[in-house]
């Protein structure tokens, strides 16, 4: 349970920053504080928006993963530019799942 207040001062716009940050994380300003005061990483949630875009790159992911795979034998040159591009995009999905957690 916690019973004590820590005060500190800051400019209006630093705590209109840390406000956002906080909302963005989905918690509150003080947990914000204690969180990033102890080293914890605080990691913004994605927006509806963009986990919409990280489904579709899900897909299309899968679908150059599986149109690498068919064309592997038939012809090396072009499985070999939809495995870079597929390297990419996982790359990318990679970012998303970091700032995700």
């Amino acid at each position: 349970m916690k019973r004590t207040y820590i005060k500190f001062r800051c400019s209006v716009y630093e705590k209109k920053l840390l406000k956002k940050r906080a909302e963005r994380a989905g918690i509150s300003l003080s947990e914000y504080c204690r969180s990033s005061t102890f080293g914890n990483s605080v990691i913004e949630r994605l927006t509806e928006e963009q986990l919409a875009h990280y489904r579709m790159l899900v897909k299309y992911k899968g679908n150059f993963t599986r149109i690498g795979n068919m064309f592997r034998k038939h012809n090396p040159k072009l499985a070999n530019e939809v495995e870079t591009l597929a390297a990419e995009i996982r790359k990318h999905l990679y970012n998303f799942k970091r700032t995700k957690k």
